[in-house]
């Protein structure tokens, strides 16, 4: 047993093992100070719910309260491994400001209400809002974190019930692109590969993808890898210098914007290196021709210029990729929430195809997710796809879910594509939606351009309901707030970013009258009076078990079928990954295994998008391209950003994440540790920009771009030059409001989306975050002291001393390698 800081030390403890191998078990404890394993009263089952990689782990309970975790060396996720998030972000439940009853806009000012006042005062409206204009007036904006259960009963009330098409998840921000490239690649939702993967791989490559922060327990499994014998070779392709890069074989920092030129790069050495399966491609693939015959404009040479990379660092990293007898790829934000962000994004699928690189251990392709339930957000209906991975342009398909529903198909919309959320503030600015249901989400200060955001969420004439745990920035805009119980306060189940379901059960009460997301949407449907075509009740379960039997049924004989999963299956062992069958009860560990795929034309969930103009591929078109269901493999031309550097904006803005915050900042802000980790927004300056602007660490600067702008203490850091990084986690509800007129002692904005662009990708329609442009102005002396940016990742410092990131006494951090032998 060791003790660490796992704030200091994030990765904990290294458990070296070789290719091929088992990664050892080593389980990590965090309780209360003063506690012991012998004091917690009983441990429940749950994994986390502050990040996408699903890491499983058991909640301490003493005296009705949760006092710690520890994590489950059974499951096949993390072998017992939990990062800092997990470890420290569950003290945020019992934050004194949790919303315990309901509140109602009166006069001007949000007041405590009923729970059969606030429902009422929803139902009216949206009764109102129907009779005078129809569906089209409701519109669902929802998140990463609520359960399955709930999604698939939100995802029946708003396409089954009321009718509408406007309904949407924050997973529009972190991993619509994902969704999308694969059903460009693939024709359907899902990922290809397994996180064991990174058991076998002998090159592991990741594109835009900081594992080290955002997956930290995935990132511990790579490093155990490379500490032990026949260490894989990695590439990344990152414009910072994460802990990835810096591990990395090769490093590409490629100029923002420049994706899809980089991947074009690529697949011409491997096209011209003949680094092809050319069986694989000709019994499973299409696209070929038109594939090798665009990716001739982008020789090494020009795409060097383009990028502004070294020529021989992309022509190794294309033969360390070409030439790997098991390439392990993973995709994340520097892909999705850049310029062509789902063109890139299946260039990486065309380089799995391309190498028959699918379906074998440490062959893994994995279009990773953003938050913790996104996967199920997709699969349940929830973002605007239809459940079960359906085809909303297939009217057999259509017809099959309102057997399921027990509705008439027309009842179900699909006479247009699903409106994404850019789409839906746009129509709330127009007046057309009246109604914007939001929950355990925060737009507020996640939404790109907050200025525009904050004025239309605020107006009169929308009525905005917002469903969540604290009195959020979107919340204080609300007309109706409705409190809710959160993970540990309620039981369901989530599926992490490679198709693994865990079961979160109930371990502790949820404060005041705080309710289950899944029972409120029950209780609105019931009070909205939703029924099935022969009259009865159209939700039909009251427990998150019934839900989630109910879905199993929803998703039989689709891609993500669940039937084979229990809750009893779920209890005591490991998550399960989909697909789970009668054929395959233990779950099926990767897709496409038989080189067959979900993309027959009767069977397949889209049939794709022009990645230049995001226009539908139609059914027809599909058809006479892929008869038989193959891969598709996909060009795209390279196009430059819609808004670059000028003498006014010499600088690329980016944003993104540090490892101690999730999302907004609601719940980790409220962990001691991982606040005091990194407490105030920071903006990441290379030095040679630094020299030019007069900037040394720990100055105050201004970040200004055409829609707003920001005040940050800058960290001098080894980012390319020409670009500058704001992590977006920090909005104003600690400083008393919700936008930059809150008290601060900096004064003027500090959320990094006063910055952003209103700009998505044609075809996810994901917004765009990492190309604005930008300037940096110095506007005062950091008197020698040092940025709160943490030293420990990707925003360490250059040069100089800087005080280093510590949690201290209270993130000590229990790790029994006893499973191991101890540490090697």
């Amino acid at each position: 047993m060791t003790t660490s800081d796992r704030i200091a030390d994030i990765w904990g403890t290294r458990t070296p093992y070789e290719r091929g191998g088992a990664w050892p078990a080593r389980v990590d404890t965090h309780l209360e100070e003063g506690l012991a394993p012998g004091d917690v009263d009983r441990w429940v089952q749950t994994a986390s719910i502050l990040h996408s990689n699903g890491d499983a782990l058991d909640i301490a309970v003493k005296d009705g309260r949760m006092v710690g975790v520890r994590g489950r060396a059974t499951d096949r996720v993390n072998h017992g491994r939990l990062g800092p998030k997990d470890l420290f972000g569950w003290q945020a439940n019992a934050s004194p400001d949790r919303l315990t009853r309901p509140l109602v806009r009166r006069g001007g000012d949000l007041v405590e209400a009923s729970w059969d006042e606030a429902m009422t005062l929803v139902v009216e409206r949206t009764h109102k809002f129907l009779d005078e204009q129809g569906a089209s007036a409701v519109g669902f904006y929802t998140t990463g974190q609520l359960f399955l259960e709930e999604y698939y009963t939100l995802g029946l009330v708003a396409h089954g019930g009321i009718g509408t098409n406007h309904v949407d998840g924050n997973t529009r921000l972190c991993t619509a692109t994902a969704a999308e490239a694969l059903k460009e690649s693939f024709a359907s939702d899902g990922q290809p590969g397994s996180y064991s993967d990174i058991d076998h791989a002998d090159v592991i490559a990741l594109y835009g993808h900081n594992m080290a922060e955002t997956q930290v327990v995935l990132w511990s499994r790579v490093l155990d890898r490379l500490a032990g014998p026949n260490p894989p070779a990695i590439v990344c392709v990152d414009p910072r210098p994460t802990p990835v890069a810096k591990t990395a074989t090769v490093h590409l920092a490629p100029r923002p914007g420049t994706n899809v030129a980089l991947m074009n790069g690529l697949l011409h050495e491997i096209v011209t290196n003949d680094w092809v399966d050319h069986d694989y491609v000709a019994a499973h693939a299409v696209g070929l021709d038109e594939l090798v015959a665009g990716i001739r404009e982008y020789p090494p040479e020009r795409v060097a210029r383009i990028c502004d990379v070294p020529e021989a660092d992309l022509r190794e990293a294309a033969r360390l990729v070409g030439t790997a007898d098991r390439l392990l790829s993973t995709v994340l934000q520097g892909f999705y929430q850049s310029h062509q962000a789902t063109a890139a994004s299946v260039q990486v699928n065309n380089i799995h195809i391309l190498r028959g690189m699918l379906g074998r251990p440490g062959c893994g392709l994995l279009q990773m997710n953003g938050q913790p339930t996104a996967e199920n957000t997709r699969e349940a209906g929830a973002d605007g796809d239809l459940p079960g991975f359906r085809n909303w342009s297939n009217d057999t398909q259509v017809e099959d879910l309102a057997r399921v529903w027990n509705v008439e198909p027309m009842a179900i919309p699909h006479y247009s594509p699903p409106t994404h959320v850019m789409q839906m503030i746009r129509y709330a600015e127009e007046g057309s939606i009246r109604m914007l249901w939001v929950q355990a989400t925060n737009p507020a200060v996640s939404l790109p351009e907050l200025d525009r955001v904050r004025s239309i969420l605020s107006q009169d004439r929308l009525f905005l309901v917002v469903q969540d745990i604290f009195l959020s920035e979107t919340a204080q805009l609300a007309d109706v707030v409705l409190p809710a119980a959160t993970w540990g306060e309620k039981t369901g189940t989530f599926t992490n970013a490679d198709r693994t379901v865990h079961l979160s059960e109930k371990a502790v009460d949820p404060p005041g009258e705080a309710r289950p997301d899944l029972e409120i949407f029950i209780d609105f449907a019931h009070r909205l009076g939703l029924e099935d075509k022969d009259g009865a009740p159209l939700v039909k379960w009251s427990t998150p078990e019934e839900a989630f039997e109910a879905w199993k049924e929803c998703s039989r004989g689709r891609p993500c079928d669940y039937t084979g999963i229990t809750y009893e299956k779920l209890r005591g062992g490991t998550g399960i990954q989909w697909p789970c069958t009668e054929d395959a009860p233990d779950g099926t560990e990767r897709l496409y295994a038989d080189g067959k795929f979900f993309a027959d034309p009767e069977y397949c969930e889209s049939y794709g998008r022009d990645l230049v103009t995001g226009a539908p591929v139609e059914e027809e078109q599909y058809k006479a391209m892929n008869p038989e269901g193959r891969a598709v493999l996909k060009f795209a031309e390279y196009l430059p950003p819609h808004e670059l550097p000028s003498e006014d904006y010499p600088f690329q803005l980016i944003t993104g994440r540090t490892v101690y915050h999730f999302h907004t900042r609601t719940k980790t802000g409220r962990a001691p540790q991982l606040q005091a980790a990194a407490p105030e927004v920071w903006v990441e300056v290379s030095a040679p920009d630094a020299e030019l602007l007069g900037l040394a660490e720990g100055d105050l600067a201004e970040i200004t771009t055409p829609r707003g702008s920001v005040r940050a203490r800058a960290r001098i850091s080894a980012i390319r030059e020409g670009v500058v990084f704001l992590p977006f986690h920090y909005g104003y509800w600690d400083r008393g409001g919700h936008g930059p007129d809150a008290a601060a002692s900096d004064g003027g904005g500090r959320a990094a989306n006063e910055l952003t662009i209103t700009d998505w990708d044609p075809a996810s329609k994901q917004p765009i975050f990492k190309t604005a442009a930008a300037r940096v102005t110095r506007l005062a002396d950091g008197g020698g002291a040092a940025s709160a940016a943490p030293t420990t990742t990707a925003s360490a410092p250059l040069t100089g001393w800087v005080p280093p990131t510590r949690g201290g006494p209270g993130s000590g951090v229990e790790e029994d390698l006893a499973a191991t032998g101890g540490a090697r």
